[in-house]
């Protein structure tokens, strides 16, 4: 071999291992590729935060933060500590126990002239107003009277109106005069503060809160089952007929999201109504007498018809999407060793369907237990839910603080009962898809 091959040879000669071991392997820029692989991640991760930025902060403005906000009002309402100065002042230093003496009565004079001149008498009576009815009159009328108001203030103020010698509307101050409370959660739980400050319930005739609650939670796991009985079969023979029919099927189904809320609940008025459309073909058949009409309207048995109806696709689909990935050939199989049709349902088809059963009941019970504009229109008094409460304190009597804490008790149910679904049966066996 020339002296001119050998050096070529010794060129392109193969290193060892260990030499090629000790060099780090490196980018095209000569960057360590360990380094510029840590780069590339940590710039997909910051173009993937940017894309979703927007979402994000739509969903934190129009939805976390008003939520919390309003969860907030269950038991923080500084209406009144924020507006009667002296009165605060005095309820830190001295324990209501009985009607105060004249220290008291001076502040609450001076109170009440200061919130008239600021106009926020309404605020502060509206508070106190939420645990003694009728009280708001006494404020605004005492406030009107303040400027004629002189010393003795306990005897003149008394003069106005002989409920300011009540000691429970002295201790209701008190307490009002925290801003932080759990008064409206005992109010949503039907019961109060008695005149000693202990905690009773409500007269029986009053107590409707927890009645509302049960009653709201029964109504919505008796829709999600009876949503299951009759999405069931729907949902199978979308699985297994042929593409041209189950299409034509799911159209059906999918029909009602077309069509208004308000709409689809209006119907069921004109359907179910003594002199409505299934009546009038009860008597047209002679199935019932004209003096035998069935009352569908304004009670429970409404409720859950139009519910039923409005929320059954959201038991269908989801169980079609999980019975859709079950090959047909596993009921085959066991027919073909020997099981029946029943035993083949129950003990191959079924179980696979488990997950979007789960997945089916637990979105129609929690969508039914927020749904207010159906119970509202067909329900009645008899056939409404906790939310028509929820939105009664809202619009009507304004107690945004009643109506945060009724909807704070009802998301602490939903989480229990999610948290114990996922304890029986497990959140992972849950299919949407």
């Amino acid at each position: 071999m020339s002296e001119t091959a050998a050096q070529v040879a010794d060129t392109l000669a193969v290193k060892p291992i260990d030499q090629a071991v000790d060099q780090p392997i490196t980018a095209a820029d000569g960057t360590p590729l360990k380094v510029a692989l840590a780069r590339a991640t940590r710039k997909a991760k910051w173009r993937a935060f940017v894309l979703v930025l927007p979402l994000l902060l739509f969903v934190l403005i129009t939805f976390a933060i008003p939520i919390v906000e309003m969860l907030t009002r269950s038991f923080y309402n500084d209406a009144f500590s924020a507006n009667m100065p002296n009165l605060v002042a005095y309820f830190e230093d001295n324990e209501i126990e009985s009607v105060p003496d004249e220290a008291g009565f001076a502040a609450l004079a001076a109170d009440l002239k200061q919130a008239r001149e600021n106009k926020t008498i309404g605020v502060v009576a509206t508070r106190v107003n939420y645990e003694v009815p009728g009280s708001r009159s006494q404020f605004t009328s005492a406030a009107r009277k303040t400027k004629k108001l002189e010393p003795p203030f306990k005897e003149a103020i008394i003069a106005l109106d002989e409920d300011w010698n009540d000691v429970r509307l002295w201790n209701v101050m008190q307490r009002a005069s925290n801003p932080i409370s759990a008064s409206f959660y005992l109010a949503a739980t039907d019961r109060r503060y008695d005149e000693n400050g202990d905690k009773v319930w409500v007269d029986k005739k009053r107590r409707i809160y927890i009645k509302l609650f049960v009653n709201t939670l029964l109504l919505s796991l008796g829709i999600a089952l009876i949503c299951l009985v009759l999405a069931f079969p729907v949902a199978h023979l979308l699985a297994t007929l042929p593409l041209r029919y189950s299409n034509l099927l799911m159209i059906f189904v999918l029909l009602p999201f077309w069509t208004s809320l308000l709409v689809r609940t209006t119907a069921w008025i004109a359907l179910l109504q003594s002199q409505g459309v299934f009546n009038d073909m009860l008597v047209g058949t002679g199935i019932i007498g004209d003096e035998s009409r069935m009352q569908l309207m304004y009670n429970m048995q409404g409720t859950v018809i139009a519910m039923t109806h409005i929320l059954l696709p959201f038991m269908i689909l989801p169980l079609y999407s999980v019975m859709k990935t079950i090959p047909p050939t596993y009921v085959r199989a066991a027919r073909s060793l020997g099981a029946t049709s029943w035993t083949a349902f129950w003990k191959v088809y079924f179980p696979q369907t488990v997950p979007g059963i789960g997945a089916g009941v637990l979105l129609v019970f929690i969508l039914a237990v927020g749904y207010y504009i159906t119970p509202a229109l067909v329900g009645g008094s008899t056939g409404q839910l906790i939310s028509n409460l929820i939105a009664f304190h809202m619009l009507k009597s304004l107690n945004w603080s009643m109506a945060a804490a009724l909807g704070a008790i009802l998301l602490f149910i939903i989480l229990v009962l999610y948290w114990l679904y996922d304890k029986l049966i497990g959140i992972d066996n849950m299919k949407l898809g």
